[in-house]
């Protein structure tokens, strides 16, 4: 049954149910007070309805009635997709477009969901099901992930105007209070990674300013002016004379302590390099 009204086409009598009647289904099936089609945008709706007709198949706890932001909305369809995978059903959910609120890509993605849950229930409204319950319960254990993190005096103003996460209807109320916890959470663990990254960006410095001093340190022996004469005969003295200079690099290179500059231990060895500065230099 799933396949077929997946594949309904676009001239089907479910396209040609107004939304008045789309509006109407959804505040009696869900105990809400939508007024417009696109209220529904978020996907939270969608996904309760999939809730009512197979119970236990939708995780209401990862469902955000008051989303606002795109984010937090393609979130809901990401849990709705994940229930048409589990239930085999092979439907295009054209989010970008649901997410920006319009009424008529919203009206139809609701009348093709109407006639599925009508096809799976035969349009007989489940009265164990409490839609309220549902709601309130999927927003506390959202919530309760949160939670540990939050302020006692947080906890506390929270508790005073507790009455707006209580399930009624309007779905941008419902999740208030557990939704704080929620953004709450993200702040602390967004000023975590901040934190890191300091600590990441100061060692790259350290680092980098190491390996700098080395380089400089090399840079300074090869910059002397007694390397311009440099003899060219005899071999062996020259050979020497390079091998030295070789040393006095490898001397600054392999020094790990930063603190204490290895240039003047460089500039010794070189200095003291038989014939390498010797007044016999051509």
């Amino acid at each position: 049954m799933a396949a077929a009204v997946s594949s309904i086409g676009i001239m089907d009598g479910a396209y040609f149910v107004g939304r008045g009647e789309i509006l109407h289904w959804i505040n009696a099936t869900l105990q809400l007070s939508l007024a417009k089609v696109e209220e529904a945008a978020s996907g939270a709706v969608q996904c309760q309805l999939m809730d009512m007709v197979h119970p236990g198949v939708v995780p209401m706890h990862k469902v955000n009635f008051d989303a606002k932001t795109e984010y937090d909305m393609i979130q809901n369809y990401k849990v709705l997709q994940d229930v048409f995978n589990k239930l085999r059903i092979v439907k295009n959910i054209e989010v970008n477009k649901l997410v920006k609120g319009r009424p008529l890509d919203n009206l139809e993605f609701l009348q093709w969901l109407k006639r599925y849950c009508d096809s799976v229930n035969n349009r007989i409204m489940n009265e164990n099901y409490n839609p309220v319950e549902r709601r309130s319960k999927g927003c506390k254990e959202r919530g309760s992930k949160g939670s540990n993190k939050s302020s006692k005096s947080l906890q506390a103003n929270r508790l005073s105007g507790g009455d707006s996460a209580d399930g009624g209807p309007g779905v941008g109320k419902v999740c208030n209070t557990f939704a704080e916890e929620h953004y709450i959470e993200q702040i602390q663990q967004l000023s975590e990674k901040i934190a890191d990254l300091k600590v990441s960006v100061d060692s790259m410095e350290k680092e980098r300013d190491f390996y700098f001093s080395k380089l400089r340190d090399i840079e300074i022996p090869c910059q002397r002016p007694e390397l311009e004469h440099l003899p060219v005969s005899p071999r062996l003295r020259e050979l020497n004379a390079r091998f030295q200079m070789t040393k006095a690099v490898r001397k600054i290179l392999y020094a790990a302590d930063a603190k204490d500059s290895p240039l003047p231990d460089a500039n010794d060895i070189i200095t003291k390099s038989p014939g390498l500065f010797s007044d016999e230099a051509e």
